[in-house]
């Protein structure tokens, strides 16, 4: 039996997905499309899905959406409950490498989170483009992690 490919992914590809008019929601389609048909894994961590909730809150309360924070929980339910989903347990490898991708390069701790947990397992980290914090060092974070951004295959 194959073993699926994994992601790790950063709330900017699920925001992208949810954002129909985004300039890169085809690309983040293509992601969550192979993640429902079963072709693909993606490997969340917590405070990823906490800050998607967030982010697409507000998100929704933009295009005037009704019960924004209802329709937001619900999603991130629907992600969660998905079979192809992985939900890594905050395990102190986690938080050590997670600490140390925030200690080398200053991103956001949700940045960070990402790239420990494709570190962890070995996978790739799928933004939907470089941050602004990684811009000073991206060619550094390329050599370090397995990074992919959506805003390449536009």
């Amino acid at each position: 039996m194959s073993q699926l490919t994994k992601v790790a992914i950063d709330t900017s590809v699920i925001i992208e997905y949810i954002d129909k008019k985004g300039e890169l929601n085809e690309q983040a389609e293509i992601i969550m499309s192979a993640l429902l048909t079963g072709k693909l894994e993606v490997v969340i961590p917590h405070p990823i899905l906490a800050e998607t909730y967030y982010v697409a809150t507000k998100l929704y309360q933009k295009l005037k959406i009704e019960n924004p924070d209802a329709v937001a929980s619900k999603f991130i339910e629907w992600i969660y409950r998905l079979p192809t989903t992985i939900i890594p347990a905050d395990d102190i490898n986690l938080a050590i490498e997670t600490g140390k991708a925030k200690l080398n390069y200053g991103l956001a701790l949700t940045d960070c989170y990402v790239l420990a947990t494709s570190r962890i397992n070995n996978c790739k980290a799928i933004f939907k483009k470089p941050e602004r914090e990684m811009q000073a060092n991206i060619h550094q974070l390329e050599q370090e992690y397995q990074l992919l951004f959506l805003k390449d295959y536009k």
